[in-house]
C-alpha cells in the first residue's frame, strides 16, 4: 500500500512546537491588517477582537444542539434574535434561529418554504423559486440539496436591481417563493422589496430577503441619513429574512440569523425523529452539534458594540466608501456599476482590462475580487480600511496608467483565467474546469 504524505504522528508534537509550525504555516495567508484585502475579513476594532476570542473561548466546548443542557447559549440565541428581529422592524410575532452562516440560512429558508408549500399547496408536487440573476448562488445549492427549482431572472440593465416585472411573468403553478437582496454581493443594490412583497401578497407565495452582506448595515446607515430603500418585516409581503452576524454584525464566524414573519412558517424548518432507539432528536438547523462559542460571540458584539456603536461605525465605513465610490469615479477610464446603497461596490472599464488591473494590484499588494456579467474588480469596505483608502486610489491612479501604456501585457494570472472562464460560452465546461481547479486545491501535494 503506498501511504499518504500526510500522516498522524507516532508521538505527539510539542505545544510549543506545533504553535511554531502554525506561525510558520500561516506566513503566507493574506495579511488583512494593512487593509489591503476588500473581502472575507470583518473587523470592527482590535479591542472588539480581542473582546470576542474572550467570548468565544468562554463557550468553547458547549454545545448548542441540548438548550436544556446549556440554558446559556439558549439565553443568548433567544436575544441575538430577538435584537435582529427588533433592528429589522418585526414584532412579537417574529421568530427564528441562529445558523453558521449566510449560506446554511439560506438553506434553512428553502428547506422551510419547500416544507411550507407541501401543508399550504399540496397540489404542488415540484416546487419552484424565482430570484433575480445577481441572488447569491446559495440558493441554487439550496435547490439542489432539497428539490426545489431555482428560476432566475436577469436583472435590470440600467439599475442592476431584480427586475420585478420579469420575476412576476416568471411565477406559475408551482411557485412557493421568491427572493430579493439587500444589499447583493456583486453592486451592492437593493432590490425593490417593497414592489416584490406586493407581488408576494397578491399569490400568498414567501418573500425571503436576503440580508446576509446588508442586514447589519443598512439600518444604521438609514439612520445616518442615507437613502435606503424599505427592505425588511416592514414591508408586508417579507415573510423572512436571513442576515449574518459575522459580517456587518462584528460578530465571530461562524453566526447567522434566519428570522421569520410567523411562527407557523418557522415551525417547517426543524428536523424531528421520534423513533431513534438513541431518543428523541430535534435540530432546528441543517447542523446537529453547534459551537457555541459563536453564539455566545455573537451575543457579546451586539450586546457591547450596542446602538451607538454600530452607527460610529457605519459612520467610519460610508465615510470612506464615499470617498473611495468618488475617487474611483474621478478616475478617466474607470467608474461605478449601479447605485450603491452601503460599502459593497464594483467597478469596471469600457477602455482597459480590469482583469488585467486587478493582477497589476495583486502585485502591489491589493486583493480585490474579481466578478463577471460584466467584467469587473469587487469591493466591500471596512473600519480598518478607513486609514488607507488616499494610499489605495493613489496605487490605483497610477496602476490604470500602467495598462494604458502596456495594453494586452497579461498572459498569466487571474486576468487569464478570468477571462478565459468568462468568455466561454459553454458554462457546463466552465462548471468542470472550476471542480477540477479546486479539487487540485485540496489534493495533498
Amino acid at each position: 500500500m503506498v501511504r499518504p504524505k500526510v500522516i498522524l504522528p507516532e508521538n505527539g508534537i510539542l505545544e510549543i512546537d506545533l504553535l511554531k509550525e502554525m506561525e510558520n504555516i500561516r506566513k503566507d495567508d493574506i495579511n488583512w491588517r494593512d487593509g489591503k484585502v476588500w473581502s472575507l475579513v470583518y473587523h470592527a476594532t482590535d479591542e472588539h477582537t480581542e473582546m470576542l476570542k474572550k467570548a468565544y473561548t468562554m463557550f468553547f466546548s458547549k454545545n448548542a444542539l441540548s438548550p436544556i443542557a446549556f440554558p446559556s447559549l439558549k439565553k443568548f440565541e433567544i436575544e441575538v434574535i430577538s435584537m435582529a428581529v427588533d433592528l429589522f422592524n418585526g414584532d412579537k410575532r417574529c421568530c427564528g434561529s441562529m445558523t453558521s452562516g449566510g449560506t446554511e440560512s439560506i438553506l434553512m429558508a428553502i428547506k422551510t418554504y419547500r416544507d411550507w408549500a407541501k401543508e399550504k399547496f399540496p397540489r404542488i408536487k415540484e416546487p419552484e423559486m424565482i430570484l433575480p440573476s445577481s441572488a447569491h448562488p446559495a440558493f441554487d445549492k439550496g435547490a439542489d440539496y432539497f428539490n426545489v427549482k431555482s428560476t432566475r431572472v436577469p436583472v435590470d440593465q440600467s439599475s442592476h436591481q431584480a427586475d420585478v416585472k420579469a420575476m412576476e411573468n416568471a411565477i406559475n403553478e408551482n411557485t412557493i417563493l421568491l427572493v430579493g437582496s439587500a444589499c447583493d454581493f456583486p453592486r451592492g443594490v437593493v432590490d425593490p422589496i417593497s414592489e416584490l412583497g406586493e407581488i408576494a401578497q397578491e399569490y400568498g407565495i414567501g418573500l425571503h430577503v436576503d440580508g446576509c452582506l446588508g442586514g447589519f448595515m443598512l439600518p444604521f446607515v438609514k439612520k445616518l441619513g442615507y437613502e435606503v430603500p424599505a427592505f425588511d418585516f416592514s414591508v408586508p409581503g417579507v415573510t423572512s429574512i436571513s442576515a449574518d452576524v459575522h459580517k456587518y454584525g462584528y460578530g465571530a464566524k461562524g453566526a447567522s440569523t434566519i428570522l421569520y414573519r410567523k411562527e407557523r412558517v418557522w415551525k417547517h424548518q426543524f428536523s424531528v425523529y421520534t423513533d431513534w432507539s438513541g431518543g428523541i432528536y430535534i435540530s432546528p438547523s441543517m447542523r446537529g452539534t453547534r459551537p457555541g462559542g459563536a453564539i455566545a460571540a455573537a451575543w457579546a458584539a451586539m450586546k457591547h458594540l450596542g446602538m451607538n456603536g454600530y452607527l460610529n461605525l457605519a459612520k467610519i465605513v460610508m465615510d470612506a466608501s464615499e470617498k473611495l465610490i468618488k475617487g474611483i469615479n474621478q478616475i478617466p477610464k474607470l467608474y461605478i456599476i449601479g447605485k450603491p446603497v452601503m460599502s459593497v461596490f464594483s467597478f469596471t472599464s469600457d477602455k482597459i482590462d480590469v482583469y488585467y488591473l486587478g493582477d497589476l494590484l495583486d502585485k502591489k499588494g491589493w486583493h480585490l475580487d474579481r466578478i463577471q456579467f460584466p467584467n469587473a474588480l469587487h469591493m466591500m469596505v471596512n473600519p480598518h480600511h478607513a486609514e488607507i483608502v488616499d494610499t489605495f486610489l493613489k496605487d490605483l491612479r497610477k496602476t490604470v496608467t500602467e495598462v494604458v501604456e502596456h495594453p494586452g501585457e497579461s498572459t498569466d494570472g487571474d486576468a487569464a483565467i478570468y477571462g478565459m472562464v468568462a468568455s466561454l460560452p459553454d458554462r457546463d465546461k466552465v462548471k468542470d474546469y472550476i471542480i477540477n481547479f479546486l479539487r487540485s486545491q485540496y489534493k495533498i501535494k
